[in-house]
């Protein structure tokens, strides 16, 4: 047992909790009752020391929790739990915050980083703003300190030992320094890439929320009610692509690892992320409304608070276990319910007071407003992206609200709506055609002068092509035999507007030598991602219908014998313009590319190992002679399936994996998808041979033969053409004295003949056998006897049932819409923060980026940057 590394990661904790609550003290102390700018200098330096050993406690306790994980230490209950011997590095990193201590831990790090630069770059509003940040620090460290005081728990240690969580087992009193060998390894459904990097996208999007959110309590507090916007905007800016970007990336995660068919299933945990991005948005409209129009300022404040809150709520949802019967994505209860409550209420108590205390000196604009203000349609546009998150926030918030009436001796059974996605998908809708609609108009209003002969001009090319393209889609619709309802047209008129309007938009600045406008493209990108989304989801059709008119077996659902194709391995079948056959099954080995055919091993008793039959190549190079011990992982099994296009010939091969889990249920289902620039082939196994249980063989008949006979088996046929010694090629760990006789039998089936090496062995007297099989067939080849006097050699047959998959396959139009839409809204987001005071992230002095049409309604030409 190693206890050095986690005693070190324990107090590096409770250093960095220390550090963060003096840090918070001392910012606290040397902004108090002193104007913006001129803190008490011994205090600032007490509060900077604090926070810069705060940074080096959390680096510690990182490297740290990474030690225990990377060397295997399965005496700490963290790395037993999330990790295993087997697993690759990548996904150790994935381990790392598969817990709630970790998670925990990559946020406090973003907010240690953040909180650098603010000290580095935003000198004059240091104090205040990072007062707010060491603030946050300590509820936030306050989660994995995991001590107890007078019989009160506080947080929840990463460090702490097998021994102290799992304290009846009674290994313990034989042998307290026991350790076991391997850990339970990481969730299978996070072995994917997107969860190395999803995770700390999202993450770092929840921390960049608390950049706002200090510089407005920062602002309530120093009576600097306007001057905060500037310096805060560019991070916002930053904020709302990074969280944006999350929010998509953990889409991307589902579609290509569950096999529900989506990417967004509206799942509590996935509305916790979405709500908040909703309002950060809004919030982003209402800060760009007062630097550029002096408007909206209240609009700013409010929602500006409204977004951290939210990320608060949305940490309680996750993490208290509240949604543990709703949410199959949300933390169990760790206890820590209680500390997240007081996290939640104090800050919110904070934040609301301040801003009712200031609320009536925040400044507002005498200018009434009309139709022709482009500040009135971004204000309408910030007011739908808030309606359409109260909608998500109140229906996710039921199991909330049953807690908090049990709480109060109150039973209520108010139940989250049945068809969850039809349900929010109704209010959605409509926020979608809206914000298309709002966004198209905006943007086009802010860079002219507006009157109604301007806006008729503007407008009108954008509205009758938009008009012209909905018509050709419902055409196209009816034309190949679909229906589409009056509010997908709807939704398709508002987002080929909102194309148009914003493409031409970008179109006419880039006439006028303007820089490219970050608004206007990442609004173009958003309403390209609604066109995704209406045609992805709207359009996805099924492909593998059964035709056969056979029923799978009366155990399946109706579902999964109507929507889904029986393919024998290698016996071809046709689906949908395509013949498919399923050619087996594969491993994946570490180092080779691609995957592996299982025929190729010799399995081991190590699962993690396999012995090389064959010679394994890849274009020519060869990664395994024959007789290699391979490592596998053995986790995933691949099944190859080979599409060929019945008009064009065109062919493409997939691999859908499966996964044997025991915990979720047995096998896990991970689509393969074939992308094409117009639509995907989204293919994902519905049901195979359960691979935990041995096959049911038949009884076998035996035969006698010589070499060059032949043989029967049932459809079959097989030539026995040779004996030969075995070598340790069938992983038989032969010693000297051991006799072992290999045989060479060839079993011709309907397309494809089959290599056989059963093996004859005699050790110490014994006889023994090891039987091989051609998979395809169900045929299994005993060697069980030799006679040498006559040449004679005794086989037994065996059948079983033959290898299939049954497989679902559907194919989505236009997905990629959504995906492209996605990297130009990110693109917006960052060009925005360029054109719009981006070095306010790095210096408190950054020059006005664009100046667009004052409200006055004068075009000005906006001037360039720096």
């Amino acid at each position: 047992m190693n206890l050095l590394v986690g005693q070190i990661g324990h107090l590096s904790v409770i250093l960095a909790f220390a550090a963060a609550l003096v840090a918070a003290y001392s910012y606290f102390q040397a902004s108090r009752g002193r104007a913006l700018g001129e803190e008490d200098a011994s205090w600032l330096r007490l509060g900077r020391g604090a926070f810069f050993v705060h940074a080096i406690a959390i680096i510690s306790v990182i490297v740290c929790l990474f030690n225990i994980i990377h060397a295997h230490r399965y005496e700490y209950y963290y790395a037993w739990s999330h990790s295993s011997n087997h697993l690759p590095v990548q996904y150790m990193i994935s381990c790392f915050w598969e817990g709630q201590e970790g998670s925990f831990l990559l946020w406090i790090f973003w907010h240690v980083v953040i909180g650098l630069f603010i000290m580095r770059y935003n000198k004059k509003w240091e104090a205040p703003v990072m007062a707010v940040f060491s603030g946050v620090q300590v509820f936030l460290v306050s989660m994995i300190v995991g001590v107890v005081l007078g019989g009160v728990k506080i947080g929840s240690s990463p460090f702490i030992l097998l021994r102290e969580f799992l304290t009846d087992l009674p290994v313990w009193k034989m042998n307290p320094n026991f350790v076991p060998k391997d850990g339970t390894g990481l969730n299978a459904l996070l072995q994917n890439y997107w969860m190395v990097i999803h995770p700390p996208t999202l993450f770092l999007g929840f921390a960049l929320t608390l950049v706002p959110f200090a510089f407005a309590i920062a602002a309530l507090w120093k009576k600097e009610l306007t001057a905060w916007v500037k310096p805060a905007l560019p991070w916002t800016l930053i904020g709302g692509g990074v969280l944006g970007v999350g929010v998509v990336m953990g889409a991307y995660w589902a579609y290509e690892t569950l096999n529900f068919g989506g990417y967004w299933n509206w799942d509590p945990v996935e509305n916790a992320v979405y709500i908040p991005w909703l309002v950060l948005v809004a919030s982003l409209h209402g800060m760009v409304l007062w630097q550029k129009r002096r408007t909206g300022l209240r609009t700013a404040f409010a929602l500006v608070v409204a977004t951290f809150i939210l990320i608060l709520y949305a940490t309680f949802l996750t993490r208290s276990g509240v949604l543990g019967n709703a949410s199959v994505h949300s933390f169990t209860d760790l206890g820590l319910s209680g500390q997240l409550f007081l996290y939640l209420a104090f800050f919110t108590v904070l934040a609301v007071a301040l801003l009712i205390w200031r609320w009536k000196e925040i400044p507002i604009s005498a200018k009434e407003l009309n139709a022709y203000n482009p500040e009135l349609w971004v204000f309408v546009g910030a007011t739908v992206l808030c309606l359409g998150a109260f909608q998500v926030l109140f229906t996710t918030s039921i199991p909330v609200y049953n807690s908090f009436m049990g709480l109060i001796g109150i039973k209520t059974n108010v139940a989250l709506p049945a068809d969850q996605i039809a349900h929010y998908s109704k209010l959605q809708l409509w926020m979608g055609v809206g914000v298309a609609l709002l966004s198209g108009i905006a943007q086009v209003m802010w860079w002219q002068r507006n009157t109604k002969e301007t806006l008729i001009n503007s407008l009108t090319a954008p509205t009758l092509l938009a008009l012209l393209g909905t018509a050709l889609v419902v055409l196209l619709v009816r034309y190949n035999e679909l229906t589409i309802s009056p509010a997908y047209v709807v939704l398709t008129l508002a987002g080929l507007f909102g194309v148009l309007a914003n493409f031409s938009t970008i179109f006419t600045l880039l006439r006028r030598g303007v820089r490219l406008s970050g608004g206007a493209v990442a609004h173009l990108g958003i309403a390209l991602m609604l066109l995704g989304i209406l045609a992805s989801s709207g359009y996805s059709s099924i492909i593998s219908r059964n035709v056969s008119g056979l029923l799978y077996s009366r155990e399946f659902t109706e579902d999964l014998n109507r929507d889904n194709v029986l393919l024998w391995r290698n016996e071809t079948a046709p689906m949908h313009g395509y013949q498919l056959t399923y050619t087996g099954q594969f491993f994946e080995v570490p180092g080779v590319p691609g995957y592996v055919d299982k025929q190729f091993l010799y399995r081991t008793d190590d699962d993690y190992k396999a012995v090389a039959r064959t010679p394994i190549a890849v274009d020519g190079k060869t990664y395994y002679a024959t007789g290699d011990t391979v490592e596998i992982l053995p986790e995933n099994t691949y099944y190859r399936i080979n599409y060929k296009d019945q008009k064009s010939g065109e062919q493409f091969t997939l691999y859908p994996r499966a996964q044997v889990n025991e915990e979720m249920g047995g096998l896990l289902a991970s689509p393969a998808i074939k992308k094409f620039w117009g639509h995907d082939i989204y293919t994902h196994i519905s049901s195979v041979l359960d691979p935990r249980k041995e096959k049911p063989w038949s009884e076998a008949k035996e035969s006698v033969l010589s070499v060059g006979d032949t043989i029967f088996l049932n459809d079959y046929f097989a030539v026995f053409r040779a004996v030969e010694a075995a070598h340790e090629t069938a992983g038989l760990n032969l010693q000297k004295g051991d006799l072992a006789l290999q045989a060479d039998m060839i079993v011709y089936g309907e397309k494809r003949q089959y290599h056989v090496h059963p093996v004859f062995v005699v050790r110490n007297r014994m006889v023994g056998s090891l039987p091989d099989e051609a998979e395809d067939l169900g045929v299994r080849i005993t060697f069980n006897a030799v006679d040498p006097a006559k040449g004679k050699f005794t086989f037994g047959v065996s059948t079983t049932q033959k290898d299939y998959v049954i497989l679902k396959a559907m194919e989505k139009p236009f997905i990629n819409l959504l995906w492209s839409g996605t990297l130009l809204m990110a693109i917006g987001f960052g060009l925005s923060v360029r054109q719009r005071g981006g070095k306010g992230v790095l210096a408190d002095t950054s020059a006005e980026a664009e100046a667009p049409a004052e409200s006055s309604g004068r075009a000005v030409r906006p001037q360039p940057v720096g």
